[in-house]
């Protein structure tokens, strides 16, 4: 899916309208309708607009979305990022110690 075709699923998911939508994000109808018909992105000034309208993240508007995508987001600052960070500096060869290690303690 692409960014337009993202926006679009969550108005519906949210029950919006083009119209509603427009003058919510402050941009022309035609600005709407162009993003739906000729499959135009908006611009990157426009995403976190679109995010508060919406309630939701650039994740799931900027990202392809697909049956099998599942993902979360993680804040760098916390524990859980701290972690992420020093995971992916890893070796493969240390990185699989360490999945080896974690499946020995979920034992």
């Amino acid at each position: 899916m692409s960014i337009s075709d993202n926006i679009f699923r969550i108005m519906r998911e949210r029950h919006i309208t083009q119209k509603e939508f427009a003058k919510l994000i402050s941009v022309p109808e035609s600005t709407i309708s162009d993003w739906k018909r000729k499959g135009k992105t908006p611009g990157a000034d426009k995403i976190m607009d679109i995010c508060k309208v919406l309630d939701t993240n650039p994740y799931d508007i900027l990202l392809e979305q697909s049956e099998q995508t599942d993902y979360i987001v993680v804040d760098s600052k916390s524990d859980l990022g701290h972690l992420v960070l020093d995971y992916n500096s890893l070796s493969t060869r240390r990185k699989d110690r360490l999945k080896g290690y974690i499946e020995g303690l979920k034992g």
